[in-house]
């Protein structure tokens, strides 16, 4: 072997280990890029459940003046002149701002295995209602119409006091992370009041974990 030929050999040897270790530093930076990104989410990603029974109470009201005061783990459900008002106290157990956006209604037995509604299903807020990450909020809506498809069914269940479902459909802040939290409300034993659980959670923007 001349001398010419072993130089390109070495260079070529030199080039290829280059290349090598070139394409490992770009893995290892995307893989840490991804490890970031996703810390960076879990960091502002919402998880809303009801509040806790000691949290303070919470005084709300409608555009029609509709007034109400929600305690802690509570749910405000009503029909005064026709009109259905419902509302929960919720708490953000995650560390980014709760944005809800929608909410839809299930009237089916508690057991009753289903899946999520599909976002064009779930009615939309008049307003954006914010709720800061490890800190306490509310949720709240009315169906006003008696022809809506839903007034009925859930207007006997309010007043025969049984227990109905409500899905609320939230994002961060930025309108990523895309989730829903499956409520539970439930009538008190004490003939008058509500409250609400948490009864299942979905990850719109991810595979399901379950």
């Amino acid at each position: 072997m001349d001398a010419t030929t072993a130089a390109s050999l070495a260079t070529a040897a030199g080039t290829l280990v280059l290349a090598v270790a070139t394409f490992a530093s770009v893995r290892s930076s995307n893989r840490s890029a991804r490890l970031a990104e996703y810390s960076m989410q879990l960091g502002i990603r919402p998880l809303l459940m009801p509040s806790r029974l000691d949290d303070a109470p919470q005084k709300i009201r409608w555009g029609d003046d509709h007034r109400a005061s929600l305690l802690g783990s509570g749910a405000h459900v009503e029909i005064v002149d026709g009109n259905i008002y419902l509302a929960m106290s919720v708490r953000n157990a995650g560390s980014g701002i709760a944005v809800l956006h929608g909410w839809h209604v299930r009237l089916e037995a508690l057991l009753t295995e289903h899946g999520h509604a599909e976002r064009d299903e779930f009615r939309p807020q008049q307003r954006d209602l914010y709720i800061p990450g490890g800190d306490i909020g509310f949720w709240q809506a009315a169906i006003r119409d008696p022809e809506d498809p839903e007034y009925r069914g859930l207007s006997e269940r309010i007043q025969a006091r049984a227990v109905f479902l409500v899905e609320l459909l939230y994002t961060d802040h930025q309108g990523e992370q895309p989730s829903i939290t499956l409520f539970v409300v439930n009538p008190l034993d004490d003939g008058d009041g509500w409250s609400c659980a948490a009864v299942r959670h979905w990850n719109l923007d991810r595979p399901d974990p379950r």
